[in-house]
């Protein structure tokens, strides 16, 4: 069966996402600590793995949508968890460690302040291994004879560090960015940084940059298209999403349902499956991410795009992949009327794509194509 969205879940290297539910009682070390790991990177450089060795923890959770995809092609017994770090630790009822490997040693640390600042209420504190400075760092009341331990076992240096309060409700400030580099929120990307902190508040109806950013207007727009931002509760990031190339695997189904992805890339694990042997993503940053995870799973994609994306990750599409770009609309006008095309019904892939190239002609043009055979539609 497929486990609820609040339980974490181990799952076999690509897989399709059913998944089976994991107790404490399976691990081989039930008295360790549980490891949270977060972000590719950690997988990427192989510290994940070395973690795992050393720690030998009762569970490992993976959190965050391109973790999943780097710890998927790592082939190491984890676990699955689309909440954000603070969200499954508070499940936990063991010691437990978050693991990390920022982009910069400043933005580890700001990443394990956010953590530790959102765990106050509950008085958990919080022990995080920093890979990028080579720190095990003592959030607020967080376990010292664990911390210790933890660094003498990795040869990190130990570092006490109290967290910040929670930011006022109607404002979010971002740290850690890099001047020139993309800014999400909700896996959406709103404009790219200024300066190291971006300051965003809510307004009625959106949001609205403070400082610090230079606004995308229509990645806000895509934002707030659902409904009010709750600022204090979103995830809210900058810079690529993943710097590594993902690991191809061979095509999967080429008959069954094509999943529609609408500008929101990091809910792709919950929406692939049985049956899925595409995937229609609109948006230029979607189409990317959709793309890089899907390369792995060995799943064609077509996106639609206007020429705007990012680069937010390293290009890659599995075999049968199709991206056409708007000649003169907006990829959303073209998404919107391709979506019914999909329908939830069983298409072939190369079937399917070929008719959504008939139906469009020369309203857009093809700019990536990894069908065999290319003598079809363009």
């Amino acid at each position: 069966m497929t486990a609820p969205a609040h339980e974490p879940v181990r799952c076999s290297p690509g897989h399709d996402g059913e998944c089976t539910p994991l107790v404490e009682e399976n691990s081989k070390h039930p008295d360790h600590p549980v490891l949270v790991i977060h972000g590719p990177e950690i997988f990427d450089y192989g510290e994940a793995g070395w973690l795992i060795e050393r720690i030998r923890p009762s569970r490992t959770i993976v959190a965050g949508v391109m973790a999943r995809t780097a710890a998927e092609e790592s082939d190491l017994p984890v676990e699955f968890q689309g909440e954000p770090p603070s969200s499954v630790i508070r499940l936990l009822t063991r010691p437990c460690i978050l693991a990390n490997h920022g982009k910069s040693p400043e933005s580890g640390r700001i990443f394990g302040d956010i953590v530790a600042s959102r765990l106050q209420d509950s008085g958990q504190g919080l022990v995080q291994i920093e890979c990028s400075s080579r720190t095990v760092f003592v959030w607020d009341d967080g376990d010292r004879a664990l911390a210790s331990s933890l660094s003498h076992l990795t040869g990190f240096i130990l570092e006490e560090a109290g967290s910040t309060r929670g930011v006022q409700r109607q404002e979010r400030r971002i740290r850690g960015c890099i001047p020139g580099e993309a800014v999400y929120v909700n896996g959406i990307i709103i404009g790219r940084a200024m300066a190291d902190t971006v300051v965003l508040r809510t307004i009625e109806g959106g949001i609205e940059p403070v400082s610090g950013l230079a606004p995308k207007a229509h990645g806000i727009e895509k934002l707030i298209r659902d409904g009010p931002i709750d600022l204090s509760a979103a995830w809210c990031k900058s810079g690529a999403i993943r710097s590594a190339p993902p690991r191809r695997s061979t095509r999967r189904e080429r008959t069954g349902a094509v999943v529609v992805i609408d500008h929101c890339g990091h809910e792709i694990y919950r929406r692939i499956g049985h049956g899925c042997c595409g995937v229609l993503a609109i948006g230029d940053d979607t189409t990317a991410v959709c793309g890089h995870i899907c390369t792995h799973r060995g799943i064609p994609v077509l996106g639609i795009v206007d020429g705007d994306g990012d680069g937010i990750v390293p290009e890659s599409f599995a075999a049968g992949s199709v991206v056409i770009q708007a000649e003169t609309e907006r990829d959303d006008d073209i998404g919107n009327e391709l979506a019914p095309m999909a329908g939830g019904r069983s298409v072939v892939w190369d079937d399917w794509v070929k008719s959504v190239l008939q139906v469009l002609g020369d309203r857009v043009k093809v700019v990536v194509d990894t069908r065999e055979h290319r003598d079809a539609v363009r």
